[in-house]
């Protein structure tokens, strides 16, 4: 291998793994965002939710505010994990795409 052609693929090293560590911080960006957005409503919820139990007239009442929030959580807490490992699985596709020519590359030279 001359020496220009190890320069280059030295650089071509440094672009891939430039290009990895913007897709990671993309997405390590948007998950901690999406998380940050998913705990603020829980614990808005959670606080509307003790309000209206606080302000509850009947055992009745106070078992359908909690039965309601209970499923309200529940769902919240399916969507979001749904929405979080989608996320991930996006993150994995774009933290992969810059070595897919690298590996093309060393597919063609065997």
């Amino acid at each position: 291998m001359t020496p220009d052609e190890m320069n280059k693929l030295g650089k071509d090293s440094m672009d891939i793994a430039m290009n990895s560590f913007g897709a990671w911080t993309k997405s390590g960006q948007a998950i901690v965002a999406e998380v940050v957005d998913y705990s603020k409503k829980s614990v808005e919820g959670s606080a509307a939710a003790w309000e209206k139990l606080l302000g509850a007239k009947s055992l009745e009442t106070a078992m359908e505010v909690q039965s309601e929030y209970l499923k309200s959580s529940y769902e919240g807490f399916v969507a979001e994990a749904t929405k979080l490992g989608e996320l991930y699985v996006d993150f994995a596709k774009e933290a992969y795409k810059p070595f897919e020519s690298a590996v093309a590359k060393a597919s063609i030279m065997k």
